[in-house]
């Protein structure tokens, strides 16, 4: 297929390795068999602009591949098309494949743009059942997926889904958390002091260091101790 021969272009096999020990490729971590062929993001968004055009087709058998990057590859041709396509088409192409969508990065640059767009002006009820799915990375796309709200300053879904994660046992899950309600304090601040008040006491601390993290040093301290 020419897109996956377009992309092999560009890799590298010493960033391949790279890749592997950064994305936890190892026996019973979260990428555990995650094969990859060392293309970075950049070069991946330039092969996805060039087939943007790429029928359904091709897409899928490029988001079904055992390959770490042609996964992500299609899902940045998804987002490239949503920007002129039939959305809703897209998005039903996306959810029929979610579970191509296993591992962090193809969940932070893919969730927002499309469910996440998509869902704005709609019931969030499928993000609260993703929410609460054993699937790791539906949790993942579930709580990234109200990036897209929360930059139109739409909070409630977010605070809503991180009370239904607040006890995940998965630091991925902890740090998408705490990096959605950063998110929030940068456009209200106020907001997230009162999410924090009545919830910081029982928070995961890496979830609590990534929502605190603009606020002042000593401030930081004083929530990290307790003493707010």
């Amino acid at each position: 297929m020419e897109i996956s021969t377009t992309l092999r272009r560009y890799s590298s096999t010493e960033r391949a390795d790279v890749s592997k020990r950064f994305f936890k490729t190892g026996l019973g971590q979260y990428g555990e068999g995650d094969v990859f062929i060392g293309v970075t993001v950049p070069n991946c968004r330039t092969v996805a602009k060039q087939f943007r055009d790429a029928p359904f087709s091709d897409i899928e058998r490029l988001i079904t591949s055992k390959t770490h990057e042609d996964r992500l590859t299609a899902l940045l041709i998804l987002v490239e098309k949503y920007k002129k396509g039939d959305k809703k088409e897209i998005v039903s192409f996306y959810l029929a494949n979610l579970k191509q969508v296993n591992n962090w990065d193809l969940v932070d640059l893919s969730a927002d743009k499309l469910l996440g767009e998509y869902l704005f002006d709609k019931e969030k009820t499928y993000l609260y059942k993703l929410a609460q799915s054993r699937n790791l990375w539906e949790r993942r796309i579930a709580v990234v997926s109200t990036f897209n709200f929360i930059k139109k300053r739409q909070f409630e879904p977010t605070f809503k889904i991180v009370e239904m994660l607040m006890l995940d046992e998965h630091d991925l899950i902890h740090k998408a958390c705490g990096w959605m309600l950063r998110e929030i304090g940068k456009r209200n601040e106020k907001y997230l002091e009162t999410f924090l008040a009545m919830h910081y006491k029982k928070m995961p601390r890496t979830m609590l260091r990534y929502a605190i993290e603009r606020f002042s040093a000593e401030r930081r301290k004083r929530y990290l101790e307790g003493s707010i």
